[in-house]
């Protein structure tokens, strides 16, 4: 299944798409760099500057993420259980992220989960830079 990200919002998709490959269907996802995080700006801002802020000079501490294809996987896995092992390994694995559609996506149909409405929110590729 093919889904395009251009306006869904993060967590709807990350959930949506953890159900699906639990149940064993294999997902693309493409458009990453147009997910909408919902909210105020700075409330995120704030959120994605702490991660970053984490890291000490010369420490290993978490690493922050700078892609946004990464970061939709990232959400996506917070909704799988146990990633490491076991079943959520076996769904991690069937998730594959784009930011932008490849060529080899232009033709073929895609799902898209977007809902319209009015609300603030931000686009991943803001806070992916």
């Amino acid at each position: 299944m093919i889904i395009d990200g251009q306006g869904c919002v993060l967590g709807r998709l990350a959930s949506y798409v953890a159900k699906q490959t639990l149940k064993g269907e294999r997902i693309e996802i493409v458009n990453c760099n147009k997910v909408i995080i919902s909210g105020r700006k700075k409330d995120i801002e704030k959120t994605f500057t702490e991660k970053r802020g984490r890291v000490g000079s010369g420490q290993k501490g978490p690493q922050p993420i700078k892609t946004s294809d990464r970061m939709v996987k990232r959400a996506i896995r917070g909704m799988l259980p146990n990633f490491r092992e076991g079943r959520g390994r076996e769904a991690f694995r069937k998730i594959t992220c784009y930011v932008g559609v490849p060529k080899e996506f232009e033709e073929k149909k895609k799902v898209s989960i977007a809902k319209e409405g009015k609300q603030k929110f931000s686009r991943v590729e803001e806070f992916s830079k």
